[in-house]
Formats: structure tokens, C-alpha cells, sequence
């Protein structure tokens, strides 16, 4: 039986600051509309995703899939350092090597990220003004849990400390196997965490995924940095928020704050029934890509679709 060739091509881009992006790009013939897909927390690129940008592919979208900065196989000096700002920047330079391809047209790229990929991709668009849209499925914006602060902070100098005297930078799974980290992120210590542990468990054991299931202690610094909710407010052109009803990672609270923080033209649309990691998995992902693909193109076309709302 002969192997099926993938739907994509493997390319790369470079940032400012000469780093490597590693990506899957989906092609159409065009000049065609693009998406831009940025990925959750330390994942890479060839989990659960293809599924969704081959949809996007069969709708006549170009699609890139990529891994950010220090992740799978995209570069960097420190591996598995998480940057969320410095991602956000990475992908101002991922979109201008995207404007660039001769089957895209440079004027209808829409930004679309999954978790913490989302609000990378929101970060991105509240400086950036040349996407025509922005997509968040359930966002992740708090990290850092009040209560685990001051350990988190001392642990995170003194391996600061540790690296000036010579040592290895500290590194540590994302999740226990009980489903916990030491900021208390992403569902910490409850069914979301767990459900996560097993995510990253499964991604370690897949073949060829380029998956590392450690991130460096110094994430937590930046991490501790990051605000995501307050840059809500800059952000200019359309979104589309996609809230899980049954969320146990990312708060359906939370996320509705952050969505109420908006000002630009905004529709939510509350996935029913899904959870943070299967919300793009399973027969009702037809739905999301339908609601997805409704607002897109009332977004780029100006055509009203069908009720966003599920």
C-alpha cells in the first residue's frame, strides 16, 4: 500500500533576530485568503492541528502551522524557554514571510491561535495592524497562581543564581503525572490538568513529533510577566472567541472577561459541551469549522453567514 503524501510542504522562515520558524504550509491556488495557526502551550506543530488546517485547506485557505521559537523544530539558543511576548513579535515576522508567498493574497491573512497560541496571536494583533482578523479558541490567560508565587519566584532565582556560577539552566515536565505544575497553570491539580499530562504523555511516545516534554524553570519569569487581559482593549480588527462550555483548563470565566475587554467588532461563540483539549476533536469540530468559516467570510467578504452562535 502505497504512503499517502502529506498535504503540505515543510518551510521555514526567519525573525528579526535570525531565528528559525519551522512550519507545515497548506496551499491553495490563489492569490487566496491565509491562516496563520499558532499552537497551545510547549506543543508542536503535529499535534491535533493538521485536521484543522486541512479543513481550512479544503475551504480554499492557505494555511501555516508552525512551531514557535524554542519549540519542536524551530530554533532558538535556549530550548523549550517559553517567551510569550517574544513569540507575539516572532509572529509579526511569521506574518510578513507569509504576505510574501505568490499563493497568498498579502491582504486577507487572518491570525489564529488555540489556547496559549491564542493569545500569543491576540498579543501580536493589539501592535500589528495588518491582520484582517483574529481567532481565539479558548484562550489561556492567567498563569502564575497567587498562592504559588513566592516559592515559584525564589525557585526562580536562585536557578538564576545557579546558571551564573556554571550550571545548566533548570528544567521540569510541563505537567506531574498527578497533574500539576508549580505555577498552578493550565488546570493544575484538577481533570484539566490530568488531561493534560496525558496530552504531553502522548506526544512524548509519537514518533518523529520533535516534542520535548520539559520546559526551562525561567518560563515561570516570563510567564509571571505576561498580561495578557490587559492588551485586549488595542486590539483593532475583528475576533472571533471560541468559548468552551466545559473548559477545566482555561476559566469560561475568565475568558468572557477578556472578551468583554474588547472593543473591536467581537463574536463570541460557546462551544457546548466541549472541553479545552477536545474542543477542535470529534464530529461536532464540523460545527466550530463551520461557525469559524461563517465569520471569516463575512469578515473578508462581506457575505453574512449563518447564526455564530451554536
Amino acid at each position: 500500500m502505497e504512503a499517502v503524501s502529506p498535504r503540505y510542504q515543510v518551510v521555514e522562515c526567519k525573525t528579526v533576530d535570525s531565528t528559525v520558524i519551522s512550519g507545515w504550509l497548506y496551499i491553495v491556488e490563489g492569490p487566496a485568503p491565509a491562516i496563520i495557526m499558532s499552537h497551545g502551550f510547549n506543543c508542536v506543530k503535529s499535534m491535533t492541528l493538521p485536521d484543522v488546517a486541512e479543513a481550512f485547506q479544503n475551504l480554499g485557505y492557505n494555511v501555516l502551522l508552525y512551531d514557535g521559537r524554542g519549540v519542536g523544530e524551530s530554533g532558538s539558543g535556549l530550548s523549550n524557554l517559553i517567551d510569550p511576548l517574544q513569540m507575539a513579535e516572532d509572529l509579526s515576522d511569521i506574518y510578513t514571510y507569509v504576505a510574501g508567498l505568490p499563493s497568498v493574497d498579502a491582504k486577507q491573512i487572518i491570525l489564529w491561535g488555540i489556547s496559549f497560541g491564542a493569545v500569543i496571536s491576540a498579543c501580536a494583533a493589539a501592535i500589528d495592524r495588518r491582520p484582517k482578523a483574529l481567532v481565539m479558541v479558548c484562550p489561556l490567560f492567567s498563569y502564575v497562581q497567587p498562592h504559588r508565587a513566592e516559592r515559584v519566584f525564589a525557585t526562580i532565582i536562585k536557578d538564576r543564581v545557579s546558571q551564573l556560577r556554571g550550571n545548566p539552566p533548570y528544567s521540569l515536565p510541563v505537567y506531574t503525572p498527578c497533574g500539576e505544575n508549580p505555577i498552578g497553570m493550565g488546570g493544575s491539580g484538577g481533570p484539566g490538568g490530568l488531561e493534560a499530562y496525558q496530552l504531553m504523555a502522548e506526544a512524548s511516545a509519537a514518533e518523529n513529533s520533535h516534542f520535548r516534554d520539559h520546559v526551562m524553570f525561567q518560563t515561570y519569569l516570563k510567564l509571571a510577566l505576561f498580561r495578557p487581559k490587559e492588551y485586549m482593549d488595542m486590539i483593532r480588527t475583528p475576533v472571533l472567541m471560541v468559548i468552551p462550555e466545559l473548559d477545566n483548563i482555561s476559566s469560561p470565566q475568565e475568558q468572557r472577561e477578556a472578551f468583554a475587554r474588547l472593543t473591536c467588532p467581537k463574536t463570541e461563540y460557546c462551544a457546548k459541551n466541549k472541553g479545552h483539549l477536545d474542543i477542535v476533536t470529534g464530529e461536532t469540530s464540523r460545527e466550530l469549522i463551520g461557525a469559524m468559516s461563517a465569520f471569516l467570510r463575512e469578515t473578508l467578504e462581506g457575505v453574512p453567514g449563518s447564526s455564530f452562535e451554536e
